[in-house]
């Protein structure tokens, strides 16, 4: 026995020093295995959507962003600019406007926009949110609940047909705004963002829009300059003096717009990321450029600076970089800014004179020509060479090329379906108050109460 054991422990400890040798050769090819494997498995892990929790908290917050800047902001930004005896119907139009699209948007906006692959429309499999519960992931954005996307993009069709009544103010009547905002969000919002964002005609055509310059200031502003023609113009436009009645207000509101625009262009990066990132300091920089350059511009035309300069700057530079925020770089938003505010300084002074339209707001002096500069330098500053993210394949003439039919679609499908929705309320309803109505104010004779105490 005594013999046995010594033996036995130097079996043991040969076959250890084997196994030893063996796991050593054998290592190098182990780790070569799992070096192989480990892409795979990253890959694997990517592809399973996960809920992350930094990414919805700034997607809430975005949303929440876009409201404030519609309600109150766009509301009092608009407000400002009418006559007192308008301000209440101002107020009253763009916060009924937002509660009605958000529900129509539930129900079937959101579905016929990101429900289907169809070229002008999605499909109707997600009618009233069907199939989406608290632990579905949106298909578009994976890391956040799909309730959160479809409140986001709620508040963006909620202030694009909001924008549109601002071109037509103090002599509209109420329920032609309403009938008007139904039809128009229901044939050019949804088929735009459809287009663009949900994978139809333009998406397939590589057109790049980053947070609505086509889709919501382009789409509005012509359907607002089409409404100031068939509405008419305000009684006394041209002969007599039709000033803003509260430019503190204005400043009120443009202040809260420039700061929901940080949910409007940081949230379309769907993340809480460096692309977030870049848009939000781009959506500091070309607003405060195109305010100085604005002023500048109107200084240097008119003698004096003035503060409805510098807030019109101001959302003309929020405009202008809105398509192009998560996609040029910051030297680039300023070149945009800078460009942006004395050409919408043209736009409500010269443009406005050249096609005789009473647009009340300047919304197309604004987010029609701020949409089209933006929409199309979007394919010139997006190039790397000049600090931006480019799409694979970039080539600057092809990409400014497919901008420009972007606009141009918008242009032609949101004109066409303004017009019909207009000659349907003409119609139905009527489009416009009565002369003793309009002299009295939209307050009292649409809504029997009055912003101020007389």
């Amino acid at each position: 026995m005594k013999k046995t054991l010594p033996a036995l422990s130097l079996g043991l400890g040969l076959l250890t020093a084997a196994a030893g040798a063996l796991a050593q050769e054998a290592a190098p090819a182990v780790a070569a295995v799992a070096e192989a494997a480990a892409p795979a498995a990253a890959a694997a892990a990517e592809a399973v959507p996960t809920l992350s929790a930094g990414d919805t908290a700034w997607m809430l917050t975005s949303t929440m962003l876009v409201i404030l800047m519609t309600i109150p902001g766009l509301a009092l930004f608009y407000g400002g600019l009418v006559r007192s005896k308008n301000m209440l119907s101002v107020l009253a139009q763009v916060f009924v406007i937002f509660s009605a699209i958000t529900v129509l948007w539930a129900i079937y906006g959101f579905s016929l926009t990101f429900g289907g692959e169809g070229t002008f429309f999605g499909g109707f499999d997600k009618l009233f949110l069907a199939g989406i519960t608290p632990d579905t992931l949106s298909s578009a954005l994976k890391t956040i609940p799909e309730y959160v996307f479809v409140a986001f993009q709620s508040t963006f069709a909620a202030i694009t047909v909001s924008l549109i009544v601002g071109a037509f103010a103090e002599r509209i009547k109420f329920a032609a705004v309403m009938l008007f905002s139904i039809l128009w969000f229901t044939f050019s919002y949804i088929p735009m963002a459809h287009m663009v964002w949900g994978g139809g005609l333009l998406a397939a055509d590589g057109a790049l829009d980053f947070a609505g310059g086509t889709v919501v200031h382009i789409n509005a502003a012509i359907a607002g300059l089409v409404g100031s023609y068939m509405v008419g113009k305000r009684i006394g436009f041209g002969r007599e003096a039709l000033p803003p009645h509260s430019l503190t207000l204005t400043m009120v509101g443009a202040s809260l717009l420039w700061v929901g625009w940080f949910g409007f262009n940081a949230g379309s990066a769907g993340a809480a990321n460096g692309i977030a990132g870049l848009a939000f300091i781009n959506t500091i920089l070309a607003t405060g450029a195109a305010a100085v350059s604005w002023i500048v511009a109107e200084a240097l035309h008119k003698g004096k600076a003035s503060m409805l300069g510098a807030a019109s700057g101001a959302v003309a530079g929020l405009v202008t970089i809105t398509p192009a925020a998560g996609f040029v770089g910051p030297m680039g938003s300023i070149v945009m800014g800078l460009i942006a505010g004395p050409l919408c300084l043209w736009g409500v002074s010269g443009l406005k004179r050249m096609l005789k339209a009473d647009d009340t707001c300047d919304v197309f002096g604004v987010h029609g020509v701020g949409g089209i500069l933006g929409a199309i330098l979007t394919g010139v500053f997006c190039a790397s060479s000049l600090g931006g993210v480019e799409p694979e394949g970039f080539n600057m003439a092809h990409q400014v090329w497919v901008q420009f039919k972007s606009v141009v679609v918008t242009l032609v499908w949101s004109g066409v379906v303004a017009a019909i929705a207009f000659a349907i309320c003409k119609v139905t309803v009527g489009l416009r108050v009565s002369e003793e109505a309009e002299r009295e104010g939209l307050d009292i004779t649409s809504h029997g109460e009055s912003a101020y105490q007389r």
